[in-house]
């Protein structure tokens, strides 16, 4: 079988050696006779694996002590809820900033208003969220109790820099599934970081958050312990069966990405792979349209048109054909979207590439 180049936005693709590594295991994990799937969370076995997979990441990303890594479930959209209801207070009469760049920040901010008093700090909305807000933009509440922002929109493509600064005193809340641990940042910057796995870490199912202690504690009394940030912390993730497999996998990924010389290493890659796709649509005459401004373009999900619509079912069968999957863009944006994440090779990029010139030529 000849695997495919899959640039789907989610669940997305996994490194090779770790999918090799995961078939040689799946039935014998390292001696045990058994699979990670059967073992049970309480044994020695997956307790090494779990301390591992987070000793694993405090390292990639610079985790400091007071902060807690915690491996959950319900994805980043359940995020959406268990924010406001962990962070506004044990009464839950706090209020919170949101910032609205996309579709998932917008998501965001219409859950966390079902739980409690939130405002839209600022919006590019009008601008059919191509651009990120200027300074004078921004209009922040100096009493919130966090200001939330999506640091990747995954659908639009839109990309805060990797040192975002705001002027709000209140602790950042940021939602970073579609790039965490696709470039170094500084963890301190953040009052609590969240992601679902199955973009850059893992499959899906399992969510990271990566949470300072301050914010521990502030919940609201009536909510379920297993949505509590500091009951999970204080039982090291496992209150409840936790997403062992998923959780495996992640820590695989981890190993893989430190050989790939961490964070930095990946990063390097990383900007050849969209700054060779960004070229191409730049190049492309007016063929190809990308609409975003480009001091924040995202370099993992990229966004794409062509100029005759009636093109892309030709398009989409013919990057299939070649090998090319994934491509269709979101059912409410519509075109094209190629998602270039970690495990994507540069050699892939240069595929799909390779491949849109030659579409364009034949259909130009």
């Amino acid at each position: 079988m000849t695997r495919v180049w899959n640039f789907s936005a989610g669940p997305a693709v996994l490194p090779l050696p770790v999918l090799e590594q995961v078939r040689e295991e799946l039935t014998d994990w390292q001696g045990a006779g058994m699979g990670v799937m059967e073992m049970s969370h309480r044994g020695k076995a997956f307790t090494g694996i779990i301390e591992t997979a987070e000793a694993d990441l405090r390292s990639l990303l610079g985790v400091p002590d007071n902060y807690r890594v915690l491996f959950l479930q319900g994805g980043a959209t359940q995020q959406f809820a268990q924010i406001p209801l962990n962070l506004l207070g044990t009464g839950g009469d706090g209020s919170a900033d949101y910032i609205v760049t996309g579709s998932w920040s917008k998501k965001a901010f219409g859950e966390a208003a079902r739980f409690g008093r939130v405002r839209c700090a600022a919006s590019t909305e009008t601008d059919a969220f191509t651009r990120l807000p200027t300074a004078a933009e921004y209009a922040f509440d100096p009493a919130a109790a966090y200001v939330h922002l999506c640091t990747n929109e995954t659908i639009h493509g839109v990309e805060f820099p990797a040192d975002v600064a705001l002027s709000s005193p209140a602790p950042l809340v940021a939602d970073m599934s579609s790039h965490l641990l696709s470039r170094p940042f500084d963890v301190s910057r953040f009052g609590l970081i969240y992601g679902g796995a199955q973009k850059n870490v893992g499959p899906a199912g399992l969510t990271l958050v990566i949470v300072r202690d301050d914010l521990l504690g502030k919940a609201a009394a009536h909510i379920p312990s297993v949505m509590d940030y500091a009951v999970m912390a204080a039982n090291g993730s496992m209150l409840n069966t936790p997403p062992t497999f998923a959780i495996y996998v992640a820590g695989l990924v981890f190993k893989w990405l430190q050989a790939q010389g961490g964070l930095a290493g990946i990063a390097g890659v990383n900007a050849q792979k969209a700054a060779l796709l960004y070229a191409c649509i730049d190049g492309s005459g007016g063929f190809y349209r990308n609409n975003i401004a480009a001091d924040c373009r995202s370099r993992m999900n990229v966004p794409f048109t062509l100029s005759d619509p009636a093109l892309d079912a030709a398009f989409l069968a013919d990057s299939q054909a070649a090998g090319l999957i994934g491509l269709k863009g979101h059912k409410s944006f519509g075109g094209m979207r190629a998602s270039i994440y970690n495990a994507l090779p540069l050699d892939g990029v240069r595929v799909l590439v390779d491949f849109m010139n030659d579409f364009a030529k034949r259909n130009g």
